[in-house]
């Protein structure tokens, strides 16, 4: 399903320059920075549409970026750029967001491991034998999921507010989500419908955040109307109930970190209510190596500190990863 927008969003999404500050960052001249290119791509999975962002040179390292609810590869517009003139930065849409295909609830089921069923392949059809991984609240159970069924690829990790650990999801914000999950009866379905709407979008870009007036409104405004449109109340509802697989799957995610080792950097708004910092610090006991920042933003941290984000990344991807 398309969204009418989609031509204006393409045309302005990426005339912002790349972020101040970033270590390593080329430049032509002081006025005239040097913007990568990033292009808008489809490819066929599954028989469904997956749109992506693509940047970078293909004989460089990949880095993986997987969003989060309720946006979509959107959340890593200034991001991608800040990181293309030394990676191959790839960030699709899973079904149901973005511009992929959103196919009716009843014709598509709407899991967890369906999603990464469909990443998995999307990342064999793009010819993905190694890459970092960039994980954001969805993206990381769909992430780890791809990293248990291929160990082998993962080259390191980046997490921004991505749970793995009963600790994070152990607050106030997932009482009535637990009660879901127990009973999916349309009585405990009504507080969970309240993540749908315009006032919940707006709360999870601004809430725990420094400076309002840095956050582009454009943020909620275009994950609403994608929120909007027919039949995805009951895809996101199904997903709700699907987060339920999540915490039964925690312990094959901390065998893979225990195992592996993956280098791990955490990049983790502190503020944020979703995953509070107490889900970032429990990756420690897993991956005592791992460098963890905990951030003075909310959920989204890459609208208020992407700049520092993209900072730390490149100075931890040169440390570890070959080829960087």
């Amino acid at each position: 399903m398309k969204l009418n927008l989609k031509h204006w969003f393409v045309a302005s999404t990426f005339s912002t320059l790349l972020p101040l500050g970033v270590a390593g960052h080329a430049e032509a001249s002081p006025v005239n920075p040097v913007v990568p290119t990033t292009f808008y791509r489809t490819a066929k999975v599954d028989g469904l549409s997956i749109f992506y962002r693509e940047a970078g040179p293909k004989d460089a390292p990949v880095i993986l970026l997987l969003h989060g609810f309720p946006t979509s590869s959107r959340m890593f517009r200034n991001l991608i750029p800040a990181l293309a003139d030394r990676y191959h930065v790839i960030a699709p849409d899973y079904p149901g967001f973005g511009y992929s295909d959103a196919p009716p609830a009843d014709q598509f089921q709407y899991t967890f491991d369906h999603l990464a069923d469909v990443m998995d392949d999307f990342v064999s059809q793009l010819g993905l034998k190694k890459y970092s991984l960039y994980v954001q609240d969805y993206g990381a159970p769909i992430g780890y999921r791809l990293a248990v069924r291929h160990p082998e690829r993962v080259q390191s990790l980046i997490v921004q507010n991505g749970n793995a650990y009963s600790d994070g999801i152990d607050n106030n914000f997932w009482v009535p989500i637990k009660k879901f999950w127990a009973d999916n009866s349309s009585e405990n379905a009504t507080p969970v419908r309240q993540g749908l709407t315009l006032e919940a979008t707006k709360w999870q870009y601004t809430h725990g955040i420094r400076q309002p007036e840095k956050i582009d409104p454009d943020t909620w405004t275009i994950d609403q109307a994608l929120l909007n449109r027919p039949g995805q109340e009951a895809i996101q509802l199904a997903l709700f109930y699907s987060y339920r697989s999540n915490p039964e799957a925690y312990p094959q995610w901390h065998e893979f970190f225990r195992k592996y080792q993956p280098p791990t950097l955490i990049v983790w708004g502190k503020n944020d209510d979703i995953f509070p910092p107490a889900g970032a610090e429990a990756y420690l006991r897993d991956l005592p190596k791992a460098e963890l920042h905990l951030l003075d933003t909310g959920h989204f941290a890459l609208e208020e500190d992407g700049d520092v984000i993209a900072g730390l990344m490149r100075s931890f991807l040169a440390k570890h990863v070959a080829g960087a």
